[in-house]
């Protein structure tokens, strides 16, 4: 039987993919993916990232989709479905805390970020940005309550969506922000081509280095980049399940999202590393080479200030469209555990992001909050999520999910891949993660 969540569902395939591509695509696709793709073998790092993106996006997004509609509720109640198959629902409930708070800590740091975007955006169309030193204007906006305002323009923006509208406002949201995103980067990706010394981006992008693949690291950084891409977390992709109709093919959704998120990974290299080596820049990767390095890069191209602009919005759309899905996973869990409205349950989540937040502004301690949130308690919760789905519940049980909306039944392999190479590859992330200090 169809379920019928109070917050409503998505319309159509199309407007939970765009949801789906809009939550997974966000600062990793355009700040860390052209940097490793370069540094880890160019063209010869595709080949395990791709391997990676197949695994993750077919059987562990699947997952989380399918737990999601099969419960019928968010990230709380669909660990209480779980673990309720062995008699152990309260157990559930309290194990789901650990991916759901991971889903908050990210949105706590994502708002702060995204809070730089978006004064990026007007330091771009007012001329301030353009005219100022990139680094002492990134100083500026991530030193000691440095992007209040900003910060918490960004919060009211992403809460108003989700307390006016719901699954509504979420789809019609990325339905205009993920085709606004690609087609703004692909401007700049266009515009960028035509740069004098544009060439050695390209080499240093898609030139394989063969012998990089013989390189441990090189397997380790693409399976990190393609698991934290695709937003497995055990908490964000479930909600958005939840929402999903009956008769929507869960298998070919989750590998329509998996495309796009990496289309969009791919776009950002061909965006961003060509300038970079144009211009003769660092190609670093993290907060510095967006809110340092790309404002150079724009100062010193013509037209310059217009193409900042088309970049940090699509940036934005990124940002948000990604904090809202946080926000969301948050709050529907609030509003069936604890019985709230839903404009209470999304303030009290936006409030409460804020107020931590807003004393990790400085870039060194949101960067330290982002690295435990991303290191250690994302990924045990997406282990959590995998180990509950595949395991607790079984395969059996969630096959039958998987299976509806579809004309054929699940092919053979699935199982396999699913119990026997994701489960221990997500075990894997979360180890290498912490040996590392953080592969995603």
């Amino acid at each position: 039987m169809e379920h019928k969540h109070v917050n409503g569902g998505f319309r159509s395939r199309f407007g939970f993919v765009l949801a789906c591509v809009g939550s997974a695509v966000g600062m990793g696709n355009i700040w860390l993916f052209p940097y490793r793709l370069g540094q880890y073998g160019g063209a010869a790092f595709l080949i395990p990232y791709f391997i990676f993106v197949c695994i993750f996006g077919t059987v562990g997004l699947s997952a989380e989709f399918a737990i999601g509609r099969r419960a019928g509720t968010g990230t709380l109640g669909a660990y209480k479905y779980c673990l309720s198959k062995v008699g152990k629902g309260k157990i559930g409930s309290v194990i789901g805390w650990i991916p759901l708070l991971g889903s908050l800590g990210i949105a706590v740091g994502y708002s702060i970020i995204v809070g730089w975007v978006l004064r990026s955006i007007w330091g771009a169309a007012s001329g301030s940005m353009m005219t100022q030193d990139s680094a002492e204007y990134f100083a500026q906006a991530s030193g000691k309550f440095g992007s209040v305002g900003w910060h918490a323009a960004v919060i009211v923006l992403a809460a108003a969506i989700l307390m006016f509208g719901a699954t509504n406002a979420i789809e019609k949201v990325n339905k205009i922000m993920m085709p606004a995103f690609f087609l703004l980067f692909a401007i700049v990706a266009v515009r960028v081509a035509f740069l004098p010394g544009a060439l050695e981006g390209y080499k240093f992008l898609f030139v394989p280095k063969w012998e990089a693949l013989l390189n441990v690291d090189t397997w380790v950084m693409a399976m990190g980049q393609a698991f934290f891409s695709l937003s497995i977390t055990g908490s964000g992709m479930i909600i958005y399940g939840t929402y999903l109709s009956k008769k929507e093919d869960i298998l070919k959704s989750s590998v329509q999202t998996a495309v796009f998120d990496t289309i969009a990974a791919m776009l950002s290299a061909l965006a961003i590393m060509p300038a970079v080596f144009a211009f003769g820049k660092d190609p670093q990767s993290g907060p510095p080479l967006l809110f340092i390095t790309v404002p150079d890069i724009f100062r010193q191209m013509p037209f310059g200030r217009l193409f900042a602009v088309f970049f940090f919005i699509s940036v934005l759309f990124a940002g948000i469209t990604s904090l809202i899905n946080m926000f969301e996973a948050v709050s529907e869990s609030w509003q069936t555990k604890f019985k709230l409205g839903r404009k209470p349950a999304v303030m009290l989540c936006a409030s409460i992001a804020f107020l931590v937040g807003l004393f990790l502004e400085e870039e060194p301690k949101v960067g330290s909050w982002m690295d435990f949130i991303s290191i250690i308690i994302v990924p045990f919760g997406a282990l959590l999520g995998a180990i509950s789905i595949y395991y607790i519940l079984g395969f059996k049980e969630i096959r039958k999910e998987l299976e509806e909306g579809r004309e054929k039944p699940l092919p053979g392999w699935f199982g396999p891949l699913a119990k026997y190479i994701y489960v221990p590859l997500a075990v894997v992330v979360f180890i290498l993660g912490i040996v590392y200090g953080g592969i995603g």
